[in-house]
């Protein structure tokens, strides 16, 4: 499949800006493969797709304060500094983007805080807007990340043109976001809400985790109309043998087993053995999915509405059949669903 047939026109008043008032409380589009039907929910209602021993899969990744302003030495200019992973933590160096990349040099000291509470030296040049930062702290591991968490904020998309609001800490994150090391939510788990959980662990559906720490790779536009020659960044990804076990036991008992995002699809599908079964795995993963491809593990799949020509997108489509998941966009946007990370949800079947 090509690039170009992944475009659509997205009116800009789509784009949601912020949550909904309750997370489960989003609209919910429901798409059966089988049938090509199209239905229309509340987020919650996907309860009712579900039974005893089926088994959500869910990225448990904890989103940090990734963003941070910081002031150049001598010139005093404002630097916004993306922090995107931490490479050795003995010597706090961390894999940044940097904006105005241009005004950054190998050498140059960035301050950050009011006080100068934190300094960082430039000491690589990645690429042309990423670079190695050095931070230089004097004190143990915990008060440097307390130290980032307080000078950084929510790392929220460049599309929502607002300023980060003290809820925003809380709603960019899943409920059962647990291991720390993400710059951005995997989206579709932010429509679990406690209660919603409780309800479908009563029922007896099953919840097993696996973590994909989301880079900002995920979000790479691709830029070749030939879908083959895309690579995509490298994330770290870990399956423990518990949920391998969940997720095979259900497998066996030919219950469902939906991947709550495109992130836990990726993640699961990266380790299947050869009779079609999860595997345990910790190492880095940078899997890329689109038409045509035959899924291995789950058989439904919850996601949000993504840009378009996204890697994310893709991988819907893939998963959904391009021709039904395309008709579910434009029937989104006629019905005026909200789109990306603040919007609604789609329910693959």
């Amino acid at each position: 499949m090509k690039l170009s047939q992944f475009k659509f026109d997205l009116p800009e008043k789509l784009i949601a800006q912020h949550p909904t008032q309750n997370r489960d409380e989003s609209r919910l589009m429901v798409l059966d493969r089988a049938t090509g039907k199209i239905e229309h929910k509340l987020f919650k209602d996907v309860l009712d797709y579900f039974e005893e021993q089926d088994v959500m899969v869910m990225n448990n990744t904890k989103v940090f304060p990734a963003r941070m302003y910081g002031n150049k030495e001598k010139t005093g200019a404002t630097i916004e500094v993306f922090l995107l992973r931490e490479l050795n933590r003995e010597s706090l160096l961390w894999d940044v983007l940097v904006d105005p990349a241009r005004k950054i040099r190998i050498g140059n000291k960035l301050y950050f805080g009011e006080n100068d509470e934190l300094v960082a030296e430039v000491i690589d040049n990645t690429t042309s807007r990423g670079r190695t930062l050095r931070f230089l702290f004097d004190g143990t591991h915990e008060e440097f990340k307390a130290t980032i968490y307080k000078l950084g904020e929510t790392p929220l998309p460049k599309y929502i043109q607002r300023e980060v609001e003290p809820e925003d800490a809380e709603r960019f994150q899943t409920i059962f976001a647990k291991e720390e090391g993400a710059v951005a939510v995997p989206t579709a788990g932010m429509h679990f809400s406690k209660q919603l959980m409780k309800r479908m662990e009563l029922k007896g559906v099953e919840f097993s985790a696996v973590t994909l720490h989301v880079g900002l790779g995920t979000f790479r536009p691709v830029e070749v109309e030939d879908l083959t020659k895309h690579k995509m960044d490298s994330e770290q990804a870990i399956i423990t043998q518990a949920t391998a076990d969940i997720v095979n036991r259900a497998k066996d008992a030919r219950k469902k087993v939906c991947a709550v995002g495109t992130t836990a699809m990726r993640t699961i599908e990266s380790s299947v053995s050869t009779y079609d079964r999860l595997k345990p795995f910790d190492g880095w993963t940078n899997k890329f999915i689109f038409p045509p491809y035959e899924f291995k593990i789950a058989d439904s799949m919850i996601t949000n509405f993504h840009t378009p020509q996204s890697t994310l997108l893709m991988m819907a489509a893939a998963f959904g059949g391009y021709d039904l998941v395309m008709e579910a966009y434009h029937t989104a946007i006629k019905e005026k669903y909200r789109f990306y990370a603040y919007g609604d949800a789609m329910l693959i079947l």
